[in-house]
């Protein structure tokens, strides 16, 4: 098991389109992978876990991925959150 905690500081947080972005890209990888915040954990491959979890900016979350490819999971995501999502933004 791999586990990272990150802030989220991007403007709308991690809904909408940018929790779209980070289901893509978690599910480009063969491990579980978890969004903790607080005491609640979600499946960070499902849209409606994330979304349910109310991640504003400021919002401090851990990541989390059990597999293969656990460690480049969560740096990939991690990377993704700390770039404010620019992969995405065409």
């Amino acid at each position: 098991m791999y586990m990272k905690t990150i802030t989220v500081n991007n403007q709308v947080g991690l809904h909408a389109r940018p929790a779209t972005f980070f289901i893509q890209k978690a599910n480009e990888f063969k491990s579980s992978i978890w969004i903790e915040k607080e005491e609640r954990k979600v499946n960070a491959k499902s849209l409606l876990g994330v979304l349910s979890l109310g991640i504003v900016k400021g919002t401090d979350i851990s990541i989390g991925a059990e597999g293969p490819d656990e460690e480049a999971a969560v740096l990939a995501l991690q990377q993704l959150i700390e770039t404010d999502f620019r992969e995405f933004a065409g």
